[in-house]
């Protein structure tokens, strides 16, 4: 969240007192008739106000009630290869980011950049969602809400990540692999295939769809601004109100 300086307090004071001392001078003229009358009353209400209304906001600043914190959450993208889960997730952030909340993006492709030698076997796999599970942890410890797309192809690892973070959100990309394949740019799908890519998701390894997922994005019949616009309806109304 973001907190408000004294500085940012004072030049709010000083811009919204050129305004009403200005008010006052004009006022002071037109019943007084005398000028310097008017430049002197101006000058001490502005001192005087200018005081006040710092004061009156570090007070407020400091008073709890009225405010309402916003609980981090985590949106947790899961979905084949290639399904659209970067790009409707990346669309996401750049929305949430319009409303001044403390949020993270984090997607798979990174993770295994800070994190080297990470397997492809199941085993690995949960492994490695424990640790991006204790990643949120600590952001969502600090107020920050995360947006991430894992591929998390198997259901327990996805119930660590529920388990082990606050309103996670989870948004199954749906995609037929068929429409997968014809996304493949990377050439990926077709060395899985030939063989040449081992514990493919969908191919030459599971993926098990999620039975209970807060929100399901079917890409074959909506575009990534629908999707987009879905999810982040969501989180309006329960989070960000």
């Amino acid at each position: 969240m973001y907190k408000e300086t004294n500085k940012r307090s004072i030049v709010k004071g000083i811009s919204w007192r050129l305004i009403a001392t200005t008010t006052t001078i004009i006022i002071v003229y037109v019943f007084f008739g005398r000028l310097d009358l008017a430049i002197a009353a101006g000058i001490i209400e502005s001192v005087l106000k200018v005081g006040l209304y710092w004061a009156h906001e570090r007070a407020w600043f400091k008073i709890q009630w009225g405010k309402k914190k916003i609980e981090p959450f985590n949106l947790w993208f899961t979905g084949l290869p290639l399904s659209g889960k970067t790009t409707i997730a990346d669309k996401v952030y750049k929305e949430l980011e319009k409303f001044h909340i403390p949020i993270e993006r984090l997607d798979s492709k990174d993770i295994r950049n800070l994190i080297p030698d990470i397997g492809f076997t199941r085993e690995d796999r949960n492994r490695h969602m424990h640790r991006v599970g204790f990643l949120i942890q600590k952001l969502q410890k600090n107020s920050i809400s995360t947006v991430a797309s894992f591929v998390s192809p198997y259901k327990e690892s996805r119930k660590a990540i529920r388990e082990a973070v606050t309103n996670n959100i989870v948004v199954y990309v749906k995609t037929d692999i068929e429409t997968c394949k014809a996304r493949d740019y990377k050439g990926v799908y077709e060395k899985a295939m030939a063989g040449e890519l081992q514990n493919f998701s969908g191919i030459n390894d599971v993926y098990e769809e999620p039975k209970h997922a807060e929100i399901t994005i079917d890409t074959d019949t909506m575009s990534a601004d629908e999707a987009c616009a879905v999810i982040v309806k969501y989180i309006k109304k329960y989070y960000v109100k």
